[in-house]
C-alpha cells in the first residue's frame, strides 16, 4: 500500500514540485495552501506523514503543528524560508520531527521523508516486515539495534554501552535537534545528575570512530548554540 503524504505549502511552484517527487517515489500526495484547511485535512484524512509549511494563509505552520501533536503521533517536516535557530527550535519544540530550509534539495527531502516513516514504522511496529526495519542503514553506517552492532562500510566499529546509546538514539532521530541537557535526560536518564560535558566527551568519541570516514558530511553534526544532530 502507497504512504500518504499531505504537502501543506501556499507557493504552487514548490507544493507541485514536493508532490511530483513524492508520486515519482511511489507516494501518494494531496495539497493544501491554506493553513485552516490543511488542518481539518490533516486532522480528517488518513496520513502517514505531514510536510508542513512555516508561513501559510489564516493559520501559521507553527500553529498548525502544536494542533496537529495534540492528537496525531505521525511524523510531521516543517519547511521554511526562515533559517534561524529560534525558529527551528521553536517548530522542533512544537513536536515537529524535522526542519527544513528552503531552498532545498526535493532528493534530501525525500531521503528525510522515507527516514521518518521508516523511524515511525519501528516505533509503531507497523512496517510490513519487522526484521526489515529492525536494521538502520545511513550513507554506509549501519546500526542492528537486536544486536547493538555498529558497523561502517562494512567493518564493525568497537563502541562502548553508553557511545553505542547515544548512537543509536540520534539516529533513530535524524536531523532533529537536540540539545546536551536533552541527550543526557534521553540517554543517562532524568535521574542522573552528571555534568552535560559527558554528552560532549562522548560525542567526540564516537565521531572520532565513525566521522573520520564519514568523507565531507559528518554523520553527527553540532548546531551551535542549540545542540546536535544526526545527518541523513
Amino acid at each position: 500500500m502507497k504512504r500518504n503524504v499531505l504537502v501543506v505549502e501556499d507557493d504552487q511552484s514548490i507544493a507541485d514540485l514536493v508532490r511530483d517527487y513524492l508520486v515519482i517515489n511511489g507516494y501518494q500526495a494531496t495539497i493544501r495552501m491554506n493553513g485552516k484547511e490543511a488542518l481539518q485535512e490533516a486532522m480528517d484524512g488518513a496520513y502517514d506523514l505531514v510536510i508542513l509549511d512555516v508561513m501559510l494563509p489564516e493559520m501559521d505552520g507553527f500553529e498548525i503543528c502544536r494542533r496537529l501533536r495534540e492528537t496525531k503521533f505521525i511524523p510531521i517536516l516543517m519547511l521554511s524560508a526562515r533559517k534561524e535557530d529560534i525558529d527551528k527550535i521553536r517548530g522542533l519544540g512544537l513536536g515537529a520531527d524535522d526542519y527544513v530550509t528552503k531552498p532545498f534539495s526535493p532528493s534530501e527531502l525525500l531521503a528525510r521523508v522515507k527516514a521518518h516513516l521508516d523511524r515511525y514504522d519501528r516505533l509503531t511496529g507497523s512496517g510490513a516486515d519487522v526484521r526489515k526495519v529492525r536494521e538502520i542503514s545511513i550513507r554506509g553506517l549501519t546500526i542492528v539495534p537486536d544486536a547493538r552492532r555498529v558497523s561502517l562500510h562494512g567493518e564493525e566499529i568497537p563502541l562502548t554501552a553508553k557511545e553505542y546509546d547515544l548512537l543509536l538514539f540520534l539516529a533513530e532521530n535524524p536531523d532533529r535537534v537536540y540539545s546536551k541537557e536533552m541527550l543526557l535526560d534521553k540517554v543517562w536518564g532524568f535521574d542522573h545528575y552528571g555534568d552535560s560535558a559527558t554528552v560532549t566527551v562522548h560525542i567526540g568519541k564516537i565521531r572520532d570512530k565513525i566521522d573520520r570516514h564519514a568523507g565531507e558530511l559528518p554523520f553527527i553534526e553540532t548546531v551551535w548554540g542549540a545542540g546536535y544532530r544526526f545527518r541523513v
